[in-house]
């Protein structure tokens, strides 16, 4: 009875594991992958190159750990200031199946500056996305294995798979706005539409079509004092019938900024609707910031995740390209 107690729960988890997947990949650190939250992101910073890494591992407690790795480049054009580019790279493998995704994005941006100060500037993105999903069916565990007193993994499983991967493609847009005083004062909002083409990602006979989704942000940062900054953000998903909203704040503490010397770290409360609330820690050195997350579980999977959720790892890089001062020599008549 034990044994099959193990089997259901397995099954069970599962079943999660396909209707969690059927949606996109989401972080608690949203405004620190960029160009994933929005593709009029790209190449929205102040330098040359911004690199990005993101890692998530959850449900540890539940089943084999949902594990997503994302990385992400993007500059501007040198010659074209106002448009920008980017590329983006995830691979998530959940549950017992090995479920994964891989999708490799392509995005395109463009600055409209609203004023000549280039306080309010309008960006327009657009993405193209190949997506990869697949799955081993030989991790999985089916009633037909059970000989009615243990599990039989040697037994026939009794299922036919058409097929264990999809491909496809998908295309998606964004528009931003910023406010733009300095920086410890500015405001950013956007909203974003992906998955507009609604691609199969079904690997039998029936379609099932990938769900529109969209994002809506915003984030800002507010001086509070000479060394202490409030930087607030919210995040909404919307996809089919999964709604998700993240908000909360970070406060930023600068422990250092004179003479090309920057230090600044970040302590920062979240709360995720009808599923968690995460804490992050995070650091600015120089060019460099590292945020650490955890989230603490309080959804109906409770009983499984005993609360624990999922640590996630941002790092980001920006590289300043070297420019040299451009001298103009004057040449002195000879009567001089």
């Amino acid at each position: 009875m034990c044994n099959l107690k193990n089997i259901l729960l397995l099954i069970l988890v599962q079943l999660m594991v396909f209707e969690v997947s059927s949606q996109d990949i989401h972080w608690s650190q949203f405004n620190d992958n960029p160009i994933f939250q929005n593709p009029a992101n790209a190449g929205d910073f102040r330098g040359d190159y911004r690199f990005v890494g993101n890692y998530r591992d959850q449900w540890r407690s539940v089943t084999v750990p949902f594990a997503t790795l994302a990385l992400s480049a993007d500059s501007k054009i040198q010659r074209y200031k106002n448009i920008g580019y980017g590329i983006s790279f995830f691979h998530d493998a959940a549950g017992d199946g090995a479920f994964r995704t891989i999708e490799l994005q392509g995005n395109v941006s463009y600055n409209l500056k609203l004023t000549k100060d280039s306080m309010h500037n309008v960006r327009l993105g657009a993405n193209v996305g190949l997506n990869h999903r697949q799955f081993n069916q030989d991790q999985f565990f089916f009633d037909n294995q059970y000989n009615g007193i243990t599990y039989d993994p040697s037994l026939p499983t009794g299922e036919s798979f058409q097929t264990a991967k999809r491909s496809n493609f998908s295309l998606g847009l964004g528009a931003s706005y910023r406010y733009y005083i300095n920086e410890r004062f500015n405001f950013a909002g956007g909203v974003g539409l992906f998955n507009i083409n609604q691609p199969d990602q079904g690997f039998f006979n029936e379609v099932i079509k990938r769900e529109r989704r969209m994002n809506i942000f915003a984030k800002g940062i507010y001086k509070l004092n000479f060394d202490f900054d409030l930087v607030p953000g919210i995040n909404l998903n919307f996809q089919g019938k999964y709604k998700e909203i993240v908000l909360g704040s970070s406060v930023k503490y600068t422990l250092v900024n004179r003479l090309g010397d920057y230090k600044a770290v970040y302590a920062g409360l979240w709360w995720r609707n009808r599923d968690a609330a995460f804490v992050s820690v995070g650091m600015d050195y120089q060019s460099w910031f590292v945020g650490i997350s955890y989230d603490v579980n309080f959804s109906k999977l409770v009983p499984a995740s005993r609360t624990r959720g999922g640590i996630e790892i941002a790092v980001r890089y920006i590289l300043h390209r070297f420019k040299p001062k451009k001298i103009v020599h004057r040449i002195c008549p000879d009567y001089i």
